[in-house]
Order: structure tokens, then C-alpha cells, then sequence
């Protein structure tokens, strides 16, 4: 096995991650890869490692698995999964436009718009229901904790509104939030602030900290939103590195779609 890993950083409005391909670069350690990649200055710098791979399975065309900045595992990421369908398609490993993506929160279906040119301009990823009730991600009795509202998109959110965003000290109110007890597996923070043309979101992640941008964050954003009368269920999430569209469907599940950019690509030893 080469000591060289051929990566690939990607980004959804903001959240960056480090794609390898493990079918020809396997990671014996993402978790130690993960720390040590995604520090700014001394490594790549990102919010996370992706492994990408071709599913065993047969009902799924490829796996994710997500590792945060502190080398924590995620259960899904929407970002990642949109950047996802860009990576495969573009790299030919797959000429599918609708791509099943194995991750540790089931099966997420991504459908891609491709100009002529043959480069993914958008990808809307099929985020199953939400979860509003889940006693081992969230346990509704204990120490008080701010009025907010916990929606599970496969992984935990705690979405909080607010009258002034910028009022917050959102690593402060976050880091605290994050390992309250009533959050058994910790939990994303979410502060929200209605606006004319949607909801304003800043996002504390589990594992990572402030980001520019959380793709299930936007989609728990949202449902709190429709679930408490501030917005519709179809809405726009802005976030600090950009906005995503969302579509809480009549199907009860919620869809979320924005772009996927790729950053640059390179080698690297492994840690």
C-alpha cells in the first residue's frame, strides 16, 4: 500500500471536505488521517474527511463515510453527499445522473443536473423523514436547556430562533450545547433568524465546530421552521458560506438541493 493518497477537497456552500477514493487509496486510519488532514496551516485544512467507495451491496451504487475535524465519526452530511455525486460522475466512475449513496444513516438517492459541458452544476440529495422524536439521541427530560426545537436528519439538530443572529456568541452557546446532557451522542447546534426571503442559519457542528455551512442543518433548520409556522415547507436556508434550497415534500421527505465546487486535488502521506 503507497504511503502517497491521491485527495480530492470539494465544498457545498462553504463546508469543505477531503474525498479519497478507498477502492484504490485505503485509509487504515481516517479517524488519525482526518485530525491530522484537516488542520489549517499543517495540513490540507477542512471540516472532515470523505471515504468514497463502490458499494458492495446491491442496492446502493457507492458508501460514505464521513470523519469529523476531530476525527469523530458522522452518520451523514449532506454537503459531502452532494460533493459526492460531483466526484463520481466527473471522475467516471459512474455515468448515473440518480446515484444510491450507502451511508451510516441508510441510503440516500442523489438526483444530478448536468450541463452540456458533462459537469454536475447541481446536485438535490433525498434526505428520507425527519426524526422529531429519538430517546438515544435526545432525551426530553433533564437539565433545562434553551427553547428549541430537535430534528433528526440521521444525525442530531437542535435548532434554536432567534430575534438578532449576530447577537450570538454562537462557540460560546454551541461547544456548551453540544455535550449538554440531554444529548447522549452530543448534538449540532442550530441558531436561526427569520428573514424576508427565508431563514438565516448558523451552524455550531458536533466534531467540528462553527462551519460555513451544514446540509442537514439546513434541512432540521427548515422542518423546525415549517413544524413552528415560520416558514413554508418549501424555504431557502442562507448560511455563511451561501444558501440551499429545501423541499419538505408530501412525502414526508425532505429534499435539499444546492451546488458542489471542487477546490483543488493533490497528494498527501498518510499521517
Amino acid at each position: 500500500m503507497t504511503n502517497r493518497i491521491h485527495f480530492m477537497k470539494m465544498h457545498g456552500v462553504g463546508n469543505d471536505y477531503i474525498f479519497v477514493n478507498i477502492d484504490e487509496y485505503p485509509i487504515p486510519d481516517p479517524q488519525a488521517a482526518s485530525v491530522a488532514w484537516s488542520r489549517p496551516h499543517m495540513g490540507i485544512g477542512s471540516d472532515g474527511l470523505v471515504l468514497v467507495g463502490r458499494s458492495t451491496v446491491p442496492t446502493a451504487d457507492f458508501t460514505m463515510r464521513i470523519f469529523n475535524a476531530d476525527g469523530s465519526e458522522g452518520l451523514m452530511c449532506g454537503n459531502a453527499s452532494r460533493c459526492i455525486g460531483k466526484y463520481v460522475y466527473e471522475n467516471g466512475l459512474t455515468d448515473k445522473t440518480s446515484i444510491r449513496l450507502l451511508t451510516a444513516s441508510g441510503i440516500k438517492t442523489l438526483q444530478l443536473s448536468v450541463n452540456d459541458n458533462g459537469t454536475v452544476e447541481a446536485v438535490t440529495v433525498d434526505m428520507l423523514a425527519p426524526t422529531l422524536e429519538d430517546n438515544s439521541l435526545f432525551l426530553p427530560d433533564g437539565e433545562p436547556l434553551p427553547t428549541g426545537v430537535f430534528v433528526s436528519m440521521g444525525n442530531p439538530h437542535y435548532v434554536i430562533f432567534v430575534d438578532d443572529i449576530h447577537a450570538i456568541d454562537v462557540t460560546a452557546m454551541g461547544s456548551r450545547l453540544e455535550r449538554h446532557p440531554r444529548f447522549p451522542e452530543r448534538c449540532n447546534i442550530e441558531f436561526a433568524q427569520v428573514i424576508d426571503d427565508g431563514i438565516r442559519m448558523k451552524v455550531w457542528e458536533r466534531g467540528s465546530g462553527i462551519t460555513l455551512a451544514c446540509g442537514t442543518g439546513a434541512c432540521a433548520t427548515a422542518v423546525a421552521g415549517a413544524l413552528t409556522g415560520r416558514c413554508a415547507r418549501r424555504s431557502r436556508i442562507v448560511m455563511d458560506g451561501g444558501s440551499l434550497s429545501i423541499n419538505w415534500g408530501d412525502d414526508n421527505h425532505v429534499y435539499l438541493t444546492g451546488p458542489a465546487t471542487f477546490v483543488f486535488d493533490g497528494e498527501i502521506e498518510l499521517p
